[in-house]
């Protein structure tokens, strides 16, 4: 990562990185395509979320699952993109897009829950490692039927996936998005410990992974 003490020429490229990635986080999918499908306001229905979960709440399946594309692609191109000019550019800028993800400037720092852009840059800055955190949601999704329980479960087990399977660097970046992503749970957690959460399928689940 950039010395702190650098010169302009060390670290600017580090700031742009920085700065294209949380610019490339913060396109709120799911709120423009549902704009630009007649849906209104995704963030007046359901959870008020921008994510791809949401988005199912208003009937329209490909909807939502372009959501998701969208979200996790957004996180991979940044990581992508930036992993052209070396590993630490990776790192920054696939950070830089999720918390774009959850705070976007355009709306007033209210984004989604940055499941789908989390495993995007995991997906792209260790493949292994995304795949296997995709795999644990999935278990978990299935044998429970929580959204939000096998998202926390996946972003739990992501910094021991990346310890084993990619580097310490990567292990940072892995815990510092699930620590956001938990934070950002915060309200599905409190149901899922009152046996209050929604299960997938039934009802209008208030637990978005996006």
């Amino acid at each position: 990562m950039p010395d702190p003490l650098g010169g302009i020429d060390y670290t600017w490229p580090f700031v742009a990185a920085a700065v294209l990635g949380y610019l490339l986080g913060t396109i709120p999918f799911g709120l423009v395509l549902t704009r630009l499908a007649g849906l209104g306001d995704i963030r007046g229905i359901g959870s008020g979320n921008i994510g791809a979960t949401n988005v199912l709440r208003t009937g329209n399946k490909g909807l939502a699952a372009l959501t998701l594309i969208l979200d996790g692609g957004k996180g991979a191109a940044a990581t992508l993109l930036a992993g052209l000019y070396g590993p630490d550019m990776a790192v920054l800028a696939g950070g830089a897009a999720f918390l774009g993800h959850l705070f976007p400037v355009w709306l007033r720092f209210k984004g989604g829950k940055g499941m789908a852009t989390f495993l995007g840059v995991m997906l792209a800055i260790a493949w292994p490692v995304g795949l296997a955190c995709c795999l644990s949601w999935l278990v978990v999704a299935a044998l429970l039927r929580y959204s939000s329980l096998a998202a926390l479960a996946a972003t739990a087990a992501a910094p021991l996936y990346a310890w084993w399977l990619a580097d310490w660097q990567r292990m940072e970046l892995a815990a510092f998005m699930a620590v956001l992503i938990f934070i950002r749970h915060h309200q599905n957690i409190r149901r899922l410990m009152r046996g209050e959460e929604p299960k997938i399928g039934k009802g209008k689940s208030a637990a978005s992974a996006g």
